[in-house]
């Protein structure tokens, strides 16, 4: 992931405010809702209109973090990694992960090929 600046986070809320103000004249309708926003030292005081808090909550709710492999169903953890063990209780997490770790257990190395046949 690329490293974020102050200004990036606060530059980043500040565009996404703009552009869907943008769409709905005339300017400066009444805010709904008025957000503050401190990263570091920098900081922004942001009044929402009703179509940018409305995308606002849209957006953030649409939102999948790619890393979110949902609740372990041994532990209700959240933290399952890309092999579908749970970094909590350290079981394997359904179905898929089951199997992989049965799998797993009864993997043999195939024997090396004797180097005269062939």
């Amino acid at each position: 992931m690329t490293s974020m600046s102050d200004a990036d986070v606060v530059a980043a809320v500040r565009d996404f405010v703009e552009r869907i103000d943008a769409l709905d004249p005339p300017p400066g309708a009444p805010a709904v809702a008025l957000l503050h926003l401190r990263s570091g030292r920098m900081q922004a005081s942001l009044a929402l209109s009703a179509p940018v808090a409305r995308a606002l909550v849209s957006a953030l709710a649409a939102y999948r973090e790619p890393r979110d492999r949902g609740r372990c169903e041994h532990c209700g953890g959240r933290r399952i990694d890309e092999h579908f063990l749970c970094l909590d209780c350290g079981r394997p997490n359904g179905v898929f992960g089951q199997i992989l770790l049965e799998r797993a257990a009864g993997y043999e190395e195939p024997k090396e090929l004797d180097p005269g046949s062939g």
